[in-house]
């Protein structure tokens, strides 16, 4: 195996664990969105609970489907993250769940 093409593999072995990764973040910030009340999503001045799933099926598909380094699939990820990062925190707080914090 020459280093162009142990290059290659690598750079297509990244591209992959990417994918994955962001693939699975998007269908749990999906499952997630599902399985909350419809009225939390308004109480945080957020869109409504239809809406992020949309939004969230929408960006799981695009990148299953294209990758997450395509324009689309770069779409998904952004989606998914503001999702975790925002919206999800915020809802989980309403409703009084917690995730990944200590209790004193």
């Amino acid at each position: 195996m020459d280093l162009m093409s142990f290059l290659a593999y690598g750079q297509s072995l990244v591209l992959l664990i990417l994918t994955v990764v962001a693939g699975v973040a998007a269908a749990v910030g999906l499952l997630h969105a599902a399985l909350q009340r419809k009225d939390a999503f308004p109480a945080v001045d957020r869109q409504s609970k239809v809406i992020w799933v949309s939004i969230l099926a929408a960006a799981t598909l695009f990148i299953w489907l294209f990758g997450a380094i395509s324009l689309l699939g770069l779409i998904g990820v952004v989606a998914a993250i503001v999702y975790i990062v925002d919206v999800r925190p915020r809802v989980d707080e309403i409703q009084g769940k917690r995730w990944f914090s200590k209790r004193a």
